[in-house]
């Protein structure tokens, strides 16, 4: 066998994007703190999954389907033929690995059978690689909210893709 067999034999499996379930409230609630200055507590998220206009997709790592543990998700409120990005977190120690654009393929891909025609998010203007992420998915900026995040210091922009 093979140096390069051995490597993909022993490397971390890629990760699969499945939904979120309730007993995934305190998993993603961890995961939401450590992306955000105010996380969610895992009682919010337990409501958000149960919440039937809220898609929430979890990137799931792990060797066998009983040790997938989650390592990021999304969660995306819907209401007519739109759509809003509520959160997305992605686990420090798996950033720049490709699963934010994994889970936002997923929920968009979701979204179109959904036929909803345009999704809206609002993301910190000094958030680089967030940015870059949602240019490459499409979204375009279509406003700015002054002093919206860390305490009224930094701003967001609000951004659009259409799905249709």
């Amino acid at each position: 066998m093979k140096l390069r067999d051995l490597t993909r034999l022993f490397a971390a499996p890629r990760p699969i994007c499945e939904p979120g379930r309730v007993s995934d409230a305190d998993d993603l609630a961890v995961l939401h703190s450590h992306a955000f200055r105010h996380g969610w507590p895992a009682t919010e998220m337990e409501a958000l999954i149960t919440d039937p206009t809220v898609t929430t997709i979890v990137a799931r790592e792990g060797r066998t389907p009983f040790s997938r543990r989650p390592v990021g998700f999304v969660m995306v409120r819907a209401a007519a033929d739109e759509a809003e990005v509520l959160t997305v977190a992605v686990s420090p120690k798996r950033r720049g690995r490709g699963i934010g654009r994994l889970m936002m393929d997923e929920v968009i891909r979701r979204l179109y059978f959904m036929r909803v025609a345009s999704l809206f998010l609002e993301v910190d203007e000094s958030n680089g690689p967030a940015l870059a992420l949602y240019r490459r998915l499409g979204f375009r900026e279509v406003g700015r909210r002054a002093n919206y995040y860390s305490g009224g210091t930094a701003n967001a922009l609000v951004m659009r893709a259409d799905l249709k």
